[in-house]
């Protein structure tokens, strides 16, 4: 049964700022420059809305540390506030990526997940800030990484620099996440194909220009990016879906496609040796159809070839 979900991916507007107009004067702006982009996407009806890394950060020329954190501390949550009102308008998820205070004074670089309502649905503090942010701030390393639910699926959220971690990936992996919502202020590369197939998820990716915002399905392949002359990329993945190997799967895929023909989509990246398939229609389910034809997961079957593997005889001595 086909989990369609629209996501947009977006660049931040303009960042330059008049910094001698006052603290006031910049939450406005900032705010002001978001409400205007974000009018790119909201006609799409997208049900989930991803901004980059600090997305609401000021910039001016000799801006100093210390000014940016004093701006933190007077902002507060009214950017995050803002986007709450605009989720709610429009009844969809923002994942906002921002610095945030904590009681005890220090600071997180954070990705909140605003639900339809308006309200929190979960919050990520990046365990991998850079060296360079530590030693010049009182931000500290995130500890937790837990997915956070959503009306559409199972969310992980990355920012920056976490993608570079397996450790990070592989306890995201172990939880099953549908999306992972990549805040960013660079693109990664080729590690956001291989953390989307890593997760077997769906990668939406919102990057500082000049690179492309991206969104990735779970063998690896784009399904659109953002442009130079259009930093924001909207399109609908489905969820409803799963990885398969080709080793005995193959005859098996060719039966699925000649009973269910466009019902079923079967995409495969090449050179991979391993498909995505997901159900298109409203009737049945890929879970389904991987239990009528014996399917074998991606995952299931590395576990098989590990126990082989391991078997008498079969390692040498």
């Amino acid at each position: 049964m086909s989990r369609y979900v629209k996501i947009s991916c977006m660049a931040p507007p303009n960042k330059e700022v008049d910094a001698e107009l006052g603290l006031e004067e910049t939450v406005l702006q900032m705010i002001a420059r978001w409400k205007e982009r974000l009018q790119h996407v909201l006609p799409e009806r997208p049900d989930l809305i991803v901004l980059p890394e600090c997305c609401d950060d000021p910039a001016f020329e000799g801006m100093r540390a210390e000014w940016l954190y004093e701006y933190y501390r007077y902002r507060g949550n009214r950017v995050r506030d803002f986007f709450a009102g605009i989720a709610s308008a429009n009844r969809c998820y923002i994942a906002y990526s921002a610095m945030i205070e904590l009681p005890d004074g220090t600071f997180r670089n954070a990705t909140q997940v605003i639900g339809r309502g308006g309200e929190i649905c979960g919050v990520y503090h990046k365990n991998h800030i850079t060296i360079r942010q530590k030693s010049t701030s009182d931000t500290l390393y995130g500890k937790e990484a837990h997915v956070i639910q959503t009306d559409f699926g199972r969310v992980a959220c990355l920012i920056c620099f976490d993608i570079n971690f397996d450790e990070l990936l592989e306890a995201y992996a172990r939880q099953k996440p549908d999306v992972i919502v990549f805040s960013s202020a660079y693109h990664g590369g080729l590690m956001q194909a291989y953390r989307a197939y890593t997760c077997r998820a769906h990668f939406a990716g919102a990057i500082w220009q000049p690179d492309p915002c991206s969104i990735v399905n779970p063998v690896g392949e784009v399904v659109g990016e953002s442009t130079h002359f259009y930093p924001f990329v909207t399109r609908t993945i489905n969820l409803d879906c799963a990885v398969v190997h080709y080793d005995y799967n193959k005859a098996k895929l060719d039966a699925v496609k000649r009973k269910y023909g466009d019902k079923v989509r079967i995409s495969d990246p090449g050179r991979l040796n391993a498909f995505l398939i997901s159900s298109e229609s409203e009737a049945f389910t890929i879970q389904d159809v991987v239990r009528e034809f014996e399917l074998e997961l991606l995952d299931d079957y590395w576990v098989r070839c590990r126990a082989d593997r391991g078997m008498p005889g079969h390692l040498e001595p």
